[in-house]
């Protein structure tokens, strides 16, 4: 890491402790000597899946998301539980929200999706050997599963359909590694 551009922590605050998120404020120490206040969200981080079905879609969800107050299409994803190994959060998640299990999983990677402000990260993982076996949502999660091929999925990017981060990210490397063969 270069030295020349570290912050160093001087203070750091606990402002706002919720359900999920945790905000912090903390007073850091610039590479020139100077201070400066950081603002940031601390999230548990969260896990996305890219599930193909036996011909070749991909599994997608439709959910109302508050912060924005509309409805947006997005691959199955949730939060990952404190001392939860990654993959299985994507197991539960996949299972939960779509009513599948995969029989092969591969890791695609890591995303960082609000560097600015948040130490979020998701894991990206491709699912397919798909067996539907009954969804079980959460109390409060309320959503439509449906599919679309890859190049109906990244037609919906490109008219603006699909505009979630995680989504975008993923069905990048989903389709390099579909594109592969792999």
């Amino acid at each position: 890491m270069n030295q020349a551009l570290q912050e160093q922590t001087v203070a750091s605050e606990q402002v706002f402790d919720g359900k999920l998120l945790k905000v912090f404020r903390d007073t850091v120490r610039l590479p020139d000597g100077s201070e400066a206040l950081r603002e940031y969200v601390r999230h548990p981080g969260a896990v996305v899946v890219v599930a193909i079905l036996d011909d070749g879609s991909l599994l997608f969800e439709r959910q109302f998301r508050y912060p924005l107050n509309r409805v947006f299409l997005e691959l199955p994803a949730g939060k990952i539980d404190p001392g939860e190994n990654i993959l299985d959060t994507g197991k539960r998640e996949l299972r939960e929200e779509t009513g599948y299990q995969a029989a092969e999983w591969t890791y695609l990677g890591v995303m960082h999706p609000c560097i600015g402000y948040s130490d979020e990260r998701i894991e990206m993982f491709l699912a397919r050997g798909l067996a539907h076996v009954g969804a079980a949502l959460d109390q409060e999660e309320f959503l439509e599963v449906t599919s679309l091929p890859l190049e109906g999925a990244l037609s919906a990017v490109m008219n603006g359909q699909i505009t979630d981060a995680k989504t975008l990210v993923a069905l990048f490397w989903a389709e390099r590694v579909l594109r592969q063969g792999r």
